[in-house]
């Protein structure tokens, strides 16, 4: 049976100082941790090349955009946990 690849934006992205941490996971869903709140939010998301639409599980939505390694979400900036 073949297999997909993860998306390469899959994986886990963080502040610089650590606060944020939100993971994209494979299946199309993700889990932001915030100051240590695990969950603090949780929903879905699509990708279209770099850009990236969230639809959290409380109704709102937000974009991102992924530009030479680094994820711009809102007024976020997020580096690639290695």
């Amino acid at each position: 049976m073949p297999t997909t690849a993860p998306h390469p934006h899959v994986g886990m992205w963080v502040t610089a100082d650590g606060r944020i941490r939100q993971e994209l996971l494979p299946g199309g869903r993700y889990e932001e941790e915030r100051d240590g709140r695990k969950r603090a939010y949780t929903g879905r998301y699509t990708v279209e090349g770099d850009h990236i639409d969230y639809f959290d599980d409380l109704g709102f939505t937000a974009t991102g955009d992924v530009r030479d390694g680094i994820l711009y979400h809102e007024h976020l900036v997020l580096h690639r946990e290695r």
